[in-house]
């Protein structure tokens, strides 16, 4: 019976088979096959409802990244707010929130008054906000610190600063990377729609060449994960990636920075002069290469036309594709930590918004790096030579700069002299003795 007993008790071998994971192309047929069905119906439905909110506007647009990284922020609360409440560790979903909204203000109104500022340092509700918005944003947070150090409770000092940390690393994964994603689209909406589609394209793919072709595990964190998929979605992104690109660049809606969020894609948008990345240029094949697509077309090829974009596309692809997927990689690792499948279930076959972004909000913070690095090209603007105008110099100057502009335009012939009379330049000078004066 003793030896019965030895062998019906698992060993661990037994169990480290029983708990390994069943990789996507060797699990049951039938499972697998369903889950596909589903996880393609629902993709299908988030890209057409991706490109309608596209199609709406820039604000749409906006509006649909601060929903996201709102419901993400919620995903991610929710798995530590389960042990908050375990401990009774008060206010901690309050001020997970009051910090998010004191982040936003402070991240978003940055990028407003930078992209925006002909209109907020000219509008006289706006502009005490815009000049004073670093600080107004640093005494909101203040307020919160302190409401928490004033709430912490003996014995649960340790639990509430975890609570305190977990708070801030996703105010800084999730919210301090959207703005970057804001950012891009207020550049022009290809920094945003190639990005975002270089890393659906990396994850449908990766799933695809794990379902059929996948059999060596590439990292334990994400046990499905497949080098086949893997190496599969890199290749498969850098054809879509260069392929994309060269529709994308053909639409002003998508090139062009933004100036008016009220426009859509029906609207009449162009922008001159365009951004030489997009301009298509002459490139020199190498002798070896030249002779072998010559014999391939039947006729001689010494050179192509390629937009520098579409160069760019392919590093952005090999981004999306080797580094990205970490991003996943570290949800993972979140999930395993606090024993959870998924963040949620508000995506059937997929789990919660945050299993689909968690790679995005990191290609988001590269591409804006990128773009400010090797593709935006800098120029004086109107909002940046207002802002000039009016944080740098006094009243009087300010004043005196718009009389010598009247009197530039008169003199250029651009100004009638007898309009500027009616509006009484005089008027304007004695106006602005007095105002000097008080």
């Amino acid at each position: 019976m003793g030896n019965n007993k030895r062998r019906s008790s698992p060993t661990k071998e037994t169990k480290e088979k029983e708990t390994a994971p069943v990789l996507l192309a060797a699990e049951p047929s039938n499972k697998k096959w369903q889950n596909w069905w589903i996880r393609t119906i629902t993709t299908f439905m988030m890209i057409g409802t991706f490109f309608t909110i596209l199609a709406s506007g820039h604000i749409w647009v906006i509006l649909m990244v601060i929903a996201i990284q709102t419901t993400v922020y919620n995903e991610v609360i929710q798995i530590a707010d389960i042990p908050a409440k375990e401990r009774n560790v008060k206010w901690f979903k309050t001020m997970s929130w009051y910090f998010l909204v004191t982040t936003t203000y402070f991240l978003y109104g940055e990028s407003i008054i930078y992209y925006f500022e002909q209109i907020v340092l000219v509008d006289a509700f706006l502009l005490p906000f815009a000049v004073h918005h670093r600080f107004i944003s640093f005494v909101l947070y203040t307020i919160g610190f302190v409401f928490f150090v004033m709430n912490l409770q003996k014995g649960l000092y340790k639990r509430q600063f975890a609570q305190y940390g977990w708070t801030h690393m996703a105010l800084l994964l999730i919210v301090f990377q959207s703005h970057f994603i804001v950012n891009n689209i207020l550049e022009g909406l290809i920094w945003f729609v190639l990005p975002t589609s270089l890393v659906i394209c990396n994850d449908i793919f990766a799933y695809v060449c794990g379902f059929f072709w996948g059999k060596t595990q590439l990292i334990q964190l994400s046990p499905k994960k497949t080098v086949e998929g893997f190496l599969g979605a890199w290749i498969c992104t850098l054809i879509f990636g260069f392929l994309w690109t060269s529709l994308l660049m053909r639409w002003d809606y998508m090139v062009c920075p933004v100036k008016d969020l009220s426009t859509s894609a029906w609207s009449s948008i162009s922008c001159d002069p365009k951004n030489p990345v997009f301009i298509t240029v002459p490139w020199s094949i190498p002798e070896t290469w030249s002779w072998a697509i010559s014999y391939v077309f039947k006729q001689q090829v010494t050179q192509v036309w390629i937009a520098p974009i579409q160069l760019h596309a392919i590093v952005m692809a090999c981004f999306a594709s080797l580094i990205a997927p970490f991003g996943g990689f570290f949800a993972s690792g979140v999930k395993r930590a606090f024993n959870v499948k998924d963040f949620g279930t508000s995506i059937p076959g997929h789990g919660g918004l945050t299993d689909r972004m968690d790679c995005q909000f990191l290609m988001g913070l590269f591409s804006f790096m990128y773009y400010q690095s090797f593709i935006k090209t800098y120029h004086l603007s109107v909002g940046s030579i207002l802002g000039t105008v009016i944080n740098g110099l006094p009243l009087k100057d300010q004043l005196e700069l718009l009389e010598r502009f009247l009197t530039y335009f008169v003199n250029q012939g651009i100004l009638d002299p007898s309009v500027v009379e009616k509006c009484g330049t005089q008027a304007l000078t004695e106006a602005a003795k007095a105002v000097f004066e008080q």
